[in-house]
């Protein structure tokens, strides 16, 4: 935890605890209590994947405008995606998911590290369809399982993951970051794009795309050890 953390956690609340809180919207909470109740599979239910630092920094609720949307695009991600992985490494942790069009579009203007809002249709924002007119969901997630393994600590190569989901499972999009090997994950109901890329350097940025040599055929040879999986 850096220096900074605990004084400036400790200033926010001390400042809320002075401020003026708004009246209680009973109708509000409950139907995000119902919202956050809804399973979307076996193991992953809506309120998994509601928070938001953005959201609770600065008082923008993180809500849908289109629960029904938000819901049939999480049950497909988590259904296709996270259950799978889930099955294979153990614990799946989820660093941040659905943000609301509303939250986004703050942290897209304000320069948050967030794409825009037509951008993140069918990806973080679920509750919107792309361009394309999929419905889709993205999860920021990282495995502990992988990267506490052999698989992950000889090398710290992402790569390894990387390869056996593009082989193993259903996926549109990765895209990885630089520590833990976390990574963006996403699932489209039709025209999976099937691309993989990174954030940090040193190039190349994308590992493989359509149309790129590497793109099809089998990968194994990447992935040495991993469990096998259907």
């Amino acid at each position: 935890m850096k220096p900074h953390t605990p004084f400036t956690l400790r200033q926010f609340a001390k400042a809320q605890r002075e401020s003026s809180m708004p009246e209680p919207n009973g109708k509000l909470l409950r139907a995000l209590d119902d919202f956050g109740r809804e399973r979307l599979s076996k193991h992953f239910f809506m309120r998994d994947f509601l928070y938001s630092e953005v959201s609770a920094a600065h008082g923008i609720p993180n809500v849908p405008c289109n629960a029904k949307l938000a819901i049939k695009a999480g049950t497909g991600l988590c259904e296709n995606l996270l259950e799978p992985l889930r099955s294979i490494f153990g614990h799946v942790v989820i660093r941040s998911a659905f943000r609301s069009a509303v939250v986004n579009g703050y942290c897209n203007k304000h320069k948050m590290g967030c794409a825009s809002n037509k951008a993140n249709f069918a990806k973080h924002i679920w509750d919107h369809r792309d361009v394309k007119r999929r419905i889709g969901a993205t999860a920021c997630i990282f495995i502990p399982g992988f990267i506490d393994s052999d698989l992950y600590n000889e090398k710290e190569d992402w790569r390894r993951l990387a390869w056996f989901i593009h082989d193993k499972l259903p996926y549109s999009r990765m895209v990885f970051f630089s520590k833990n090997a976390a990574f963006n994950l996403t699932w489209h109901d039709r025209a999976p794009e099937r691309y993989i890329s990174k954030k940090f350097r040193p190039a190349p940025l994308v590992l493989t795309k359509p149309g790129m040599d590497n793109h099809e055929g089998d990968h194994s040879e990447h992935y040495p050890g991993f469990p096998s999986y259907p």
